[in-house]
């Protein structure tokens, strides 16, 4: 009867013993998801690029790590806005100019002036010869940003009246870096 009685005390601690570490399982990864909402809400989240207007820093298919805390926007951030008149999923471009400032482009040489200045784009796929429906120059409003593609001649941006000036509040992040596919992984410049 003894023998029966400690086995049934080592049956019940083990039980316990099952029960706690299950219960330390499910704190962890309640914890894990909490922890994985609150960043993906307030610091940042990945987004997938859809289309070709940010060739050749971006291309179809490239996931990328947007933060929501960006501070100021300036001249040469990639960032992801929503323009529901425009597209219904987040669209990917770079800032040009920000309010305040000046723009013209020459659609003749390719060049683009932001108050008077030629800017240096390396980064762009070809010059800016495509034209849309916005004459030029412009002077972006207050609380605006100006922004456009990598590949000039196959985006549609602030160049086109669709899109046109966009404010500031409809900008969900600054991309950071691409994570996939691994082939592109680094840094956004």
């Amino acid at each position: 009867m003894a023998e029966n009685m400690g086995s049934m005390q080592e049956n019940t601690e083990e039980e316990h013993s099952i029960k706690l570490e299950i219960y330390d399982w499910m704190q962890c990864i309640v914890v894990a998801l909490v922890a994985c909402i609150l960043i993906f809400t307030f610091v940042g989240r990945i987004i997938g690029v859809d289309g070709s207007s940010m060739v050749p820093t971006l291309e179809d298919g490239d996931k990328i790590i947007i933060t929501n805390i960006h501070g100021e926007l300036k001249y040469g951030d990639v960032v992801v806005l929503t323009k529901r008149e425009f597209s219904r999923e987040p669209i990917v471009k770079r800032v040009i100019a920000t309010e305040g400032q000046t723009l013209d482009i020459n659609f003749q040489t390719g060049e683009v002036w932001v108050d008077g200045q030629l800017l240096d784009e390396p980064y762009i796929n070809a010059p800016t010869m495509r034209q849309l429906d916005v004459e030029f120059p412009v002077t972006v409003p207050e609380g605006c940003i100006f922004v456009m593609g990598d590949n000039r001649n196959k985006s549609t941006d602030s160049r086109a009246s669709t899109i046109g000036f966009v404010d500031t509040r409809c900008v969900l992040g600054k991309a950071l870096n691409i994570v996939y596919p691994f082939s592109h992984f680094g840094i956004i410049k």
